[in-house]
């Protein structure tokens, strides 16, 4: 496996990253703004995210765009429109997309539409709903590696403009060994995710599922430590409605419950 990007697959995550960084909520207060959702939804449509598998993308490509998507929050579907595309894609035909039901945990709305087991998996043999179920599990902790790339990213800005005893807070020790923990945390997540994705299409399907088995425990372990060091970091104002760590964190906890993983299903250890 070759873990550098393609020069296209570069070009694909800045674009994601371009929509979500001008259009996804730059605040809790923008979770609201129905105009800026209306042009977010119009933009994720245009670009053709949600019909990567029928285009070709592989699985690589389907976790790029997630991550940049949990990392810019964006409060749209995605996981669950492209989820749908590929088992189009596998089944031949256009399949019924499910409604978008409430969440009371994730502000963003990112598993709308997300169906765990749609009726149409048993018509397709053990292999290719395996390939399916890997593909969810990867694009999923690929959502969750984002989501913990932004609560970091949240963080380490504020650490630099907090100041506290006339200096920055960032310049403190204590501060700077939670972010230092935070990125060697992340930096192992985007290894291990984007090797998941990679053995979508690549591995036999049983290593499939069982790295994006992996991937899934390690990145949403690590991703829900990221975004409780954000809100301590935070300090005070970290345990507000109004500041944006809580909306990540709850966007992780929401993702790692969806197509939930327990070490007891792993053949390999994991502590």
């Amino acid at each position: 496996m070759d873990v550098r990007l393609t020069s296209e697959q570069c070009q694909l995550r800045d674009a994601a990253a371009e929509v979500a960084g001008d259009l996804g909520p730059g605040s809790v207060a923008d979770l609201d703004d129905t105009t800026r959702r209306a042009r977010l939804e119009k933009a994720v449509d245009a670009t053709g995210f949600r019909t990567l598998r029928s285009d070709g993308a592989s699985a690589v490509e389907v976790a790029i765009v997630a991550e940049e998507f949990g990392r810019g929050l964006v409060d749209v579907p995605f996981l669950g429109p492209v989820l749908v595309d590929d088992l189009q894609r596998r089944l031949g035909r256009q399949i019924a997309v499910p409604a978008a039901g409430p969440d009371t945990v994730d502000l963003t709305g990112s598993l709308a539409g997300v169906q765990e087991s749609p009726p149409e998996l048993a018509e397709l043999s053990g292999d290719v709903s395996g390939r399916w179920y890997a593909l969810a599990l990867a694009a999923t902790t690929a959502d969750i590696l984002g989501a913990a790339r932004g609560a970091h990213a949240l963080a380490t800005e504020y650490a630099k403009v907090r100041e506290q005893y006339g200096a920055v807070i960032g310049s403190y020790q204590a501060v700077a060994h939670l972010l230092a923990e935070g990125l060697a945390l992340i930096e192992g997540s985007i290894s291990v995710a984007r090797y998941a994705a990679w053995a979508v299409d690549e591995l036999p399907v049983r290593e499939a599922v069982e790295a994006a088995r992996v991937a899934k425990i390690y990145c949403a372990r690590a991703a829900v430590t990221v975004c409780e060091t954000s809100i301590q970091v935070h300090g005070g104002i970290g345990n507000t409605w109004e500041c944006l760590a809580h909306v990540y964190l709850r966007r992780v906890l929401a993702a790692g419950e969806a197509w939930p993983v327990k070490l007891e299903e792993l053949t390999i250890g994991l502590s």
